[in-house]
């Protein structure tokens, strides 16, 4: 793990991403003393666009207002 100062953290912050972004964990200190972590986004959480979307459309099957209409929601909100 590399670690840097703040103020060549702020001055080279681009870097400091794309290397994070190639999988480098980065610890920024101020006066020594560890502040923050810079660690590459973890990989198990990310979904690709498709399915995705496909979750949301299977949530919203089934799924009504009832006897409203959107365009009475619309315009009950522009009342005020």
């Amino acid at each position: 793990m590399k670690t840097v100062g703040a103020f060549d953290a702020k001055t080279h912050l681009n870097e400091l991403l794309r290397r994070a972004s190639k999988g480098e964990t980065i610890q920024i200190t101020r006066r020594g003393v560890p502040m923050a972590k810079l660690t590459p986004p973890d990989t198990s959480e990310k979904q690709d666009a498709h399915s995705l979307a496909e979750a949301i459309r299977h949530l919203r099957k089934g799924a009504t207002l009832g006897r409203i209409s959107i365009r009475d929601l619309i315009n009950e909100g522009r009342r005020y």
